[in-house]
């Protein structure tokens, strides 16, 4: 039987998606007040769905599809989540975190205890996301391309809720996972063999000391956009029709995107620290037409 407290520990963490949005800049260190690691806990779980009991659908017309796409081995790899049109929703949604490292990640980033991690892998490592996994893209129409830069502590699946819904609208979305130690976790494969057999080399977030915060946070924005940089060329080269090879082995066919993506128009978006690194970017590639930085933060 389960102790009365765990069964209410279960309780109270069920109900943390209905709550307020949450601001990865929140930083501070863990404080072992219950009320300060509720709030915390309250907080993460909520980007779940935006004040939803689960990820909504998008609002526009089109189905939705995504997969995941890897170009490269090492920690320089392009790592995305791409969400796109597709022609139907028929496939299985998406598991919405994949890996139990993420949630581990998160407790890291939260300054909580890493039991707190596991908790919140059993709770919520099934909880789906209303995409279809490898779905076919919906071809016959040019798209505008979005690439996108997460915040302070997140990954590429965090905001999911925002990459469904511009894809139902009829917008291809590249979620770059960054590998500057500013996601919760990220992985990268060290070379065919490692990929082969899936032998993933995790990377997990850096806490960064008040007084080395200037240093660091500028050199991670440099390589966050130049990583924003290398996604948008890897699509591109795949839109002009050169294959590349996706190392996580996707059932997806990237030649799908040949001739795909309208580039004349090219946005870039990032939230928080994608924000930051949305002007960092556009300052030094002019392939973007133009950004979008919600809640921008450095």
């Amino acid at each position: 039987m389960v102790p009365l407290k765990l069964q209410a520990l279960f309780c109270l963490l069920c109900c943390l998606p209905w709550v307020h949005p949450f601001h990865w800049q929140d930083t501070s260190s863990f404080d072992f007040r219950p009320s300060v690691m509720f709030h915390k806990l309250q907080s993460v779980m909520s980007a779940a769905g935006s004040g939803h009991s689960k990820i909504p659908k998008g609002n526009g017309s089109y189905p939705v599809g995504c997969t995941d796409l890897m170009f490269g081995y090492g920690n320089e790899s392009v790592f995305v989540r791409l969400y796109y049109p597709a022609q139907d929703q028929g496939r299985l949604d998406t598991v919405w975190i994949p890996n139990k490292e993420y949630f581990l990640g998160l407790s890291i980033f939260l300054g909580t205890p890493s039991i707190v991690g596991n908790i919140l892998h059993l709770l919520y490592g099934s909880l789906t996301t209303p995409a279809s996994w490898n779905s076919p893209l919906r071809t016959g129409e040019k798209y505008p391309l979005i690439v996108f830069s997460h915040g302070l502590g997140a990954f590429r699946t965090i905001y999911s809720a925002i990459g469904i819904g511009l894809a139902s609208n009829g917008f291809i979305v590249a979620t770059v996972e960054h590998r500057d130690r500013s996601a919760s976790a990220t992985y990268f494969f060290e070379d065919q063999v490692a990929a082969k057999v899936e032998n993933r080399s995790w990377l997990f977030l850096r806490k960064v000391k008040q007084e080395e915060s200037e240093s660091v946070r500028k050199e991670q924005v440099q390589q966050r956009a130049i990583e924003c940089s290398r996604a948008l060329s890897a699509i591109l080269d795949i839109e002009h029709g050169d294959p590349k090879e996706n190392v996580l082995g996707s059932a997806f066919d990237m030649k799908q995107l040949k001739d795909a993506i309208d580039e004349t128009k090219i946005v870039l978006m990032g939230h928080s620290f994608g924000g930051a690194t949305v002007l960092q970017a556009l300052s030094e590639d002019q392939r973007f037409r133009c950004g979008v930085a919600l809640d921008p933060w450095m």
